[in-house]
């Protein structure tokens, strides 16, 4: 459920972002999105990688899309970058679901029903 809280802010199934924030979200992959931060930062490719502890070419299939990356790989991302570990897996899992349902013919309806039963399980899981 997507909620206009203000002309500066959006409510995403109850996650808060600047409109800016959001639009960067939805134009740029996962990996688009690293490659950013690392081209913002001045980091070469080899740099990164390293400081990752993966090869060059794992990092590059990343920012290409190819790759997908764990949760410990997205935490340094947030550690490296000093960004929010919930923007980057934010990311990482909205691309997930979205090419999940992108092909889709009830995709709307698929996603409405999922934001649903989440909202159930979480009510659900402490009892």
């Amino acid at each position: 459920m997507i909620i206009f809280v203000s002309p500066k802010e959006i409510c995403i199934f109850g996650q808060y972002l600047s409109r800016l924030k959001m639009s960067t979200m939805i134009t740029d992959s996962f990996g688009e999105r690293v490659r950013k931060l690392r081209e913002q930062a001045d980091m070469p490719l080899r740099k990164l990688a390293a400081l990752l502890d993966i090869d060059q070419s794992t990092l590059s299939k990343i920012e290409r899309g190819e790759r997908k990356p764990n949760t410990e790989l997205i935490e340094k991302l947030s550690a490296i970058f000093s960004i929010d570990k919930k923007e980057l897996q934010i990311s990482f899992i909205s691309d997930k679901v979205a090419y999940e349902v992108l092909s889709e013919e009830y995709s709307q309806e698929i996603l409405k029903l999922a934001e649903e039963k989440v909202e159930y399980l979480k009510a659900h899981k402490n009892k």
